[in-house]
């Protein structure tokens, strides 16, 4: 009853903030809106809809014993880990909750793979982050190559010691298995979790305000914390500032957090497996750039 009462509070608290500032606002959404329809459409949605038609056209089947070697994954677990890494966050968890739909992965496999498959977009990190706050695409590079390895690593540390199973994809029908129907599920499926994608993007972006103003690596530490995009403005081009930026994509934000919830939703798997590995590669690449730093 007390955390009600208490969350209650916050939200009176919160409701009179922004009905105070209200034209302050009404600029955030607006830039927030702006954003999703400039750079996250744009990014997500086509890739949204080729992974789903990959992955129910049989592409998971079509994996590397790598993943089989390195992280006793299925073959077929390549599928999320290569979508995540090219498309950027949700796409690897949604590959990875499509994956486990289609019974190519068992849930414990899934919720395994949801810990290091999902990741920030490189163009993100070289072009906006290197570039933009950085004035280097070799300094985005460089976090680039550090995203990469604590997510691999990530995958290391919480491999399972299981024997690799044998997939059984479910049967499906012949309507199931026709071009036209993937492609009209696909997209139906897209559209939905892009608009739910935008609508967090939107309300993180406000939320995350207040924190940019604190200034600092600490404003920026928990802007990025709360939702990666709003990072930007904040972000100091210093070795500091390119531990904040490593750290925040290594997590993600809570906006992608919840972004990654609406990609699972019906699919019945956790998103406890996919925090505990976000923390994981947010320290990890924390400590790999503050390493990596000294010679950049």
């Amino acid at each position: 009853m007390n955390e009600q009462r208490l969350t209650l509070l916050a939200l009176l608290a919160t409701a009179f903030i922004y009905m105070a500032e209200s034209a302050v606002v009404q600029e955030a959404v607006r830039q927030a809106l702006a954003l999703c329809a400039a750079s996250v459409i744009p990014a997500i949605f086509p890739f949204l809809v080729i992974s789903s038609m990959l992955v129910s056209c049989g592409f998971g089947r079509r994996g590397s014993k790598i993943m089989e070697d390195l992280f006793r994954l299925p073959k077929c677990a390549a599928s999320a880990l290569v979508l995540g890494f090219a498309a950027g966050y949700p796409i690897g968890a949604g590959t990875a909750a499509e994956l486990y739909r289609q019974g190519e992965l068992s849930k414990e496999e899934a919720s395994r793979l949801l810990a290091f498959c999902s990741n920030a977009n490189p163009v993100f990190l070289v072009t906006v982050l290197g570039r933009e706050v950085f004035r280097s695409a070799r300094t985005g590079l460089w976090l680039w190559l550090i995203h990469v390895s604590a997510a691999l690593l990530t995958g290391l540390l919480l491999r399972g010691s299981k024997e690799v199973r044998t997939a059984h994809p479910l049967p499906r029908t012949k309507q199931a298995e026709s071009t036209p129907f993937l492609f009209v599920e696909s997209v139906r499926k897209s559209a939905w979790n892009c608009l739910a994608i935008c609508a967090f993007v939107t309300v993180f972006y406000v939320l995350s305000r207040p924190l940019a103003a604190l200034g600092g690596a600490v404003g920026a530490l928990l802007t990025g914390l709360t939702e990666l995009f709003s990072l930007l403005p904040s972000l100091s081009g210093g070795g500091t500032g390119f531990v904040v930026a490593a750290v925040c994509t290594g997590f993600g934000g809570i906006s992608v957090l919840c972004q990654t919830a609406a990609v699972l939703e019906g699919s019945g798997l956790s998103l406890r497996w996919y925090i505990t590995g976000k923390l994981i590669q947010s320290l990890l690449s924390g400590i790999l750039a503050a390493v990596i730093w000294q010679w950049i």
